[in-house]
């Protein structure tokens, strides 16, 4: 495989400057997106970092098909000496749903810059019942 990539990369440097260069590394919206998530309470928690957004415009959440997806977008000017500057951008995040979340119990808050999002769970199944095996009459 590593012999393959060398060999590929003398056909094709462009491409592989292209891939690696600083400047087509993709940071959503001016940073990488910071996120947590743990169980407390019985629910899945997820907790991500969107300051300088406005949750009612800018912030999308849904669920469904197992998978958890944040689209935020981000437009911002700032105003120094004379001048002013917008910078836009756009993140959109999908995170597989743990085993047992409840789709339909999920509430958003955004607060001071973090948004959280918490996802009921369905309760542990204890021990299963056990199944009887039927046994085919002998001497038929």
């Amino acid at each position: 495989m590593g012999m393959m990539m060398r060999r590929d990369r003398g056909f094709f440097p462009e491409i592989f400057d292209m891939l690696e260069s600083p400047l087509l590394s993709l940071r959503p919206m001016g940073q990488s997106l910071r996120f947590e998530d743990f169980v407390r309470d019985g629910q899945y928690v997820l907790r991500c970092e969107l300051p300088g957004v406005d949750p009612a415009k800018d912030v999308e959440v849904t669920v469904g098909g197992g998978m958890l997806t944040i689209h935020a977008e981000r437009h911002q000017e700032e105003k120094e000496g004379g001048r002013s500057e917008f910078r836009y951008g756009s993140m959109n995040r999908s995170i597989t749903l743990p085993t047992g979340a409840r789709e339909d119990e999920v509430t958003a808050t955004y607060d001071k810059g973090i948004l959280e999002i918490c996802v009921g769970m369905a309760e542990a199944k204890q021990a299963g019942t056990r199944v009887p095996i039927a046994m085919p009459e002998q001497g038929k």
